[in-house]
């Protein structure tokens, strides 16, 4: 056996440095923050070659004593903490004393500094962790480190260095989290003398963040805030129509240190549940505030990690936050204004003479609807990869009228079924279509007279037409698409998607009840399944006895379906069973009960929903819309996909070149 020895303070410095200096960008963070400890107001941050040559950080901060210069890179030595009872109370972004220790001993270090004290400025080199003496220099209150030719005397680190262009983007994106969070510093940034960033302090987090990411993800930046008296959140966070592929812009500090956490990532997941899509992270900005005695910061080399002392109660509040937060925004989705060139034709491409014509027979419709005649074919809406067909107002008749598949035939065949409101005014999946209830109008929306007043002067033509048009009755398009309007503007809705969303949360309002209506089948089905399936099936039983899906084993693979949810009268339980099944099995580990009842939720309401296709009554589209209002976030689907898209007035006048 080898005998045990002491290691070196060389090799202890190397090894610490392998922990803290993953790569130059670790230089640039340990080195910012040392500046931002030391008070300063301007820190300018300058690299060459990705910082692999060079990484210089100068900052106007408090300086530091020419005495206390080989302290400075001394391993464990920090003027931040004094005893262990310090580390359970850090309020500084450094603390542990290693990073310029470990810097110095894997580069050419040149330190710089001079004291608000003193008449004069000193600097000490240090190579390859061997340092140099102390001697004066000019230069002005504050520090200078300068740290070259990162790794040259560990070769084997230097090696699995990335391209220039790579490291870059590290150094830029540990740059980016002291500068975002510090909005009161000035900084810079320079690669290779070009100038990358140059952020003069500003009183307000918005523009900071509008700085770094952009005016459109600025516009689209919703305030949060929740104080309990000990733990304070603020922050942004992104409208739903803007998310990304990866969580790389979900930002999170505490006590203004960037830090990473799965449990605060998991919150903000869910609390955008059902507004993205799968495969798709928010976008968020937040700030913690907390007592430093409530968290250890001490438990990761570069202090990306911490502990805190009640992790649930702080995932609540977020929690809660943004929940609250949503429920009191409106998330519909509004279509991003597109500059027109100056010659375009905002108004479409038909041929004007045969718009206009089409326009008065639209008009001699309008004035004889009541008469029955019939609306002409017109000119189309086209949508994006379907055939063309005639728009027209909800309740006017259509070409299509004869043709068309009737709402009570049976969708299990391959049709629609019917659909109602519930007692509620919700929709349900069976019966038979039911006028929705209608408000009284008063003589001013009949278009009477008040008591006392003359009438108005008799209507043209294009006053019946706008009459006809009414979007409060709402128009479908391409059976597929509803318009009416609001108070910004023109809204176009995905029939399918809204009432998807509508029963997703009847049928979750019901089975928290324990009120969702299901049929007990005269004869048992049974389904044969793999024996694999139908143990999951078997092991997820509760969970579908709250769906009204009841089933019991009925003997090898075999499994006999009892009940079944009303609204699915008309599928297939064969069908259904399994693609639940293929849910329970997606992913190869057991998904916990609530995300297992969500996801079957989304399913049912999909299924059951009014497809793309179906022509709707005008007591169907009427009902269908007042619905929207009824719930909450019916801006989105379950699955994450926007019910609905404004085109506001601003937008819509610039494209008919009103402004």
């Amino acid at each position: 056996m080898t005998d045990i020895r002491l290691l070196s303070p060389s090799i202890i410095n190397k090894i610490a440095a392998g922990e803290v200096i993953e790569r130059p960008a670790s230089v640039v963070k340990e080195l910012m923050e040392n500046s931002v400890d030391a008070g300063a107001r301007r820190i300018d941050v300058a690299v060459e070659k990705g910082g692999s040559e060079l990484v210089r950080v100068a900052d106007d901060g408090g300086g530091i004593k020419p005495d206390q210069l080989p302290l400075a890179v001394a391993s464990h030595a920090t003027s931040k903490i004094a005893s262990a009872d310090d580390l359970f109370d850090v309020r500084t972004l450094g603390f542990r004393g290693e990073a310029l220790a470990s810097i110095a001993e894997i580069s050419q270090l040149l330190l710089r500094s001079r004291h608000r004290d003193e008449p004069a400025g000193y600097q000490l080199e240090v190579r390859g962790g061997q340092a140099g003496e102390v001697t004066p220099c000019g230069c002005p209150v504050g520090t200078v480190l300068e740290v070259r030719q990162l790794f040259f005397n560990t070769p084997v680190r230097r090696k699995f260095l990335r391209a220039t262009q790579t490291e870059m983007g590290h150094v830029t994106e540990a740059f980016i989290r002291i500068a975002l969070v510090h909005p009161q510093v000035h900084f810079t940034l320079q690669h290779n003398d070009r100038s990358v960033y140059d952020l003069p302090a500003v009183d307000s987090w918005r523009e900071r963040i509008v700085t770094f990411f952009g005016g459109e993800i600025g516009q689209s930046l919703i305030p949060v805030a929740s104080d309990d008296g000990q733990i304070r959140w603020t922050g942004y966070v992104a409208d739903p129509n803007y998310s990304r592929a990866n969580n790389r812009m979900q930002y999170f500090f505490l006590n203004g240190r960037h830090i990473r956490d799965r449990s605060l990532q998991h919150a903000l997941g869910e609390a955008y549940r059902g507004l993205l899509t799968s495969g798709r992270y928010p976008i968020a900005f937040f700030r913690l505030e907390m007592p430093a005695d409530l968290v250890d910061v001490n438990v990761h080399p570069t202090k990306l990690e911490v502990r805190f002392q009640d992790g649930g109660r702080i995932y609540s509040q977020l929690l809660s936050a943004l929940r609250q937060k949503f429920l009191g925004t409106d998330l519909t989705a509004r279509v991003k204004p597109t500059p027109l060139p100056a010659d375009a034709d905002p108004a479409g491409a038909l041929d004007p003479a045969r718009s206009a014509q089409h326009r008065d027979e639209l008009v001699q419709w309008a004035q004889g609807q009541l008469q029955g005649k019939p609306a002409p074919a017109g000119p189309a809406i086209q949508d994006a990869g379907s055939r063309a067909e005639p728009w027209h107002p909800a309740g006017a008749p259509s070409p299509a009228t004869a043709t068309r598949l009737p709402l009570d035939f049976d969708r299990a065949a391959g049709r629609a079924p019917p659909f109602r409101p519930f007692p509620d005014g919700g929709f349900a999946a069976r019966g038979t279509p039911a006028a929705a209830p209608q408000p009284e109008l008063g003589p001013a929306e009949r278009g009477e007279p008040a008591h006392g007043e003359a009438g108005p002067p008799a209507r043209p033509p294009a006053a019946h037409l706008h009459a006809a048009f009414q979007p409060a009755a709402g128009l479908q398009v391409h059976n597929r698409y509803l318009i009416t309007e609001n108070e910004d503007g023109v809204v176009i809705i995905d029939q399918h998607a809204l009432h998807e969303r509508i029963l997703y949360e009847q049928l979750r309002e019901k089975i928290q009840a324990g009120a969702l209506e299901k049929q007990r089948l005269l004869v048992p089905e049974p389904v044969s399944m793999p024996p694999a399936e139908a143990a999951a099936a078997l092991e997820a039983k509760e969970i579908l006895a709250q769906l009204g899906i009841e089933i019991e084993p009925f003997g090898g693979d075999t499994i006999l379906v009892s009940t079944y949810p009303a609204m699915l009268a008309n599928f297939d339980p064969h069908e259904i069973l399994r693609q639940i099944v293929e849910q329970l099995m997606t992913g190869g580990s057991v998904p916990e009960r609530r995300d297992l009842l969500d996801e079957m939720l989304h399913m049912i309401s999909c299924k059951a929903a009014i497809k793309a296709g179906d022509r709707l009554t005008p007591d169907e589209i009427a009902s269908l819309l007042q619905q929207r209002h009824h719930y909450r976030d019916t801006h989105h689907c379950p699955h994450g996909r926007p019910t609905a898209l404004v085109f506001t007035r601003e937008e819509l006048d610039k494209r008919f070149k009103r402004t």
